[in-house]
């Protein structure tokens, strides 16, 4: 058992694959000392990466308390922090992509006249494409922090439908909810466009008066959904919803109370059309027009949508909701969908 350890990284979005890192080190030494990109060198490769200090509570909270007074957290500004000149350390954790760095830290040691590190190699965990499970791809939307889909594997297959129990749960705003007059709905999206001002994800609206205001101000939606109705009547502005603002223009049936494998496709062509945060520059807009009801998408498009997107929609009588997508909106909507009827094999 070395008695001090030193490992190194982002650890944004504590998950599967970290756990294993860490505990990897914990195995083989006493002590581990976690160095995390502050948070200056860390938003700029992703702007999307949480705070220096979430990263390290949500650690703590992961690991518990057994091996609290065997860690501790200080803040890395470079490739190699104090692992280049510690005479205290005896060992160094890594990946198997990460070793080449390692040696360096070790001929660099040697030039110093230190013994080089210990370089304690972790296995990957894989997500459940076989791939290894990364922040980049959680940040992306694509899998959660055990490296699962945020979406059931037949989802898309065939409708779903709404029933009770889904519908007691969507009666609370799933979200933040600005208030403002129904006669002028520009005067709550105002507020909502500044609340959402420092978002660098897609801004996603849901349904006609949402998507004509956001027009009307401006400021388009970059992935918008109508149906020609507010309040499950036919909307006599919705004609004024100028299609000439968006790259693509899809068209899809969804019923009332269902969700629709038409719809399904509809929204991840329209996500990955915008993209993933990766290259800003080659985003498309989409307008989706559903022969239908667009009221339930949220529920495909959160778990679809890359961290950080904002979906907007209208409460009648009230106002505007907010709902950025995170992790918890993401679990929150995987379960309402998995919870609705449909022609589940051998789930239900």
């Amino acid at each position: 058992m070395k008695a001090l350890g030193l490992v190194g990284g982002t650890f944004d979005r504590f998950h599967k694959g970290h756990r294993k890192l860490l505990n990897a080190g914990l195995s083989e030494c006493k002590n581990l000392e976690i160095w995390m990109t502050s948070d200056s060198l860390a938003k700029g490769k992703d702007h999307r990466i949480e705070s220096w200090d979430k990263r390290m509570k949500l650690i703590i909270e992961s690991l518990g308390t057994d091996v609290q007074d065997r860690i501790s957290f200080h803040i890395l500004e470079d490739s190699y922090g104090p692992a280049t000149f510690r005479q205290d350390a005896e060992a160094i954790v890594c990946t198997q992509e990460t070793t080449t760095n390692c040696e360096k830290i070790n001929s660099l040691r040697l030039q110093n006249s230190l013994q080089p590190l210990d370089i304690i190699i972790a296995d990957h965990e894989l997500d459940w494409t076989g791939e290894p499970i990364s922040s980049s791809k959680i940040r992306r939307g694509l899998i959660d922090r055990d490296g699962k889909s945020w979406l059931h594997e037949e989802i898309g297959l065939f409708d779903l439908s709404l029933n009770r129990d889904v519908e007691l749960s969507l009666k609370t705003p799933f979200g933040i909810l600005i208030e403002g007059e129904e006669e002028d709905p520009k005067l709550a999206m105002r507020e909502a466009l500044d609340r959402i001002s420092d978002s660098k994800g897609p801004v996603i609206a849901v349904g006609d008066v949402t998507v004509k205001t956001l027009q009307d101000l401006g400021r388009p939606a970059d992935i918008a959904l109508i149906d020609g109705m507010t309040k499950r009547q036919k909307w006599a502005e919705a004609s004024e919803i100028d299609y000439g603002l968006f790259d693509i223009v899809l068209n899809c049936s969804n019923p009332a109370g269902r969700l629709t494998p038409d719809l399904y496709r509809c929204c991840i062509e329209a996500i990955s059309r915008f993209g993933y945060g990766d290259e800003p520059d080659k985003s498309q807009s989409t307008l989706i027009v559903i022969d239908g009801e667009e009221d339930l998408a949220p529920l495909i498009i959160h778990p679809l949508a890359p961290i950080g997107s904002v979906i907007l929609y209208g409460q009648p009588g009230k106002g505007v909701v907010i709902r950025f997508t995170d992790l918890d909106a993401k679990s929150r909507c995987r379960n309402l969908l998995e919870s609705m009827d449909g022609d589940w094999s051998g789930k239900k």
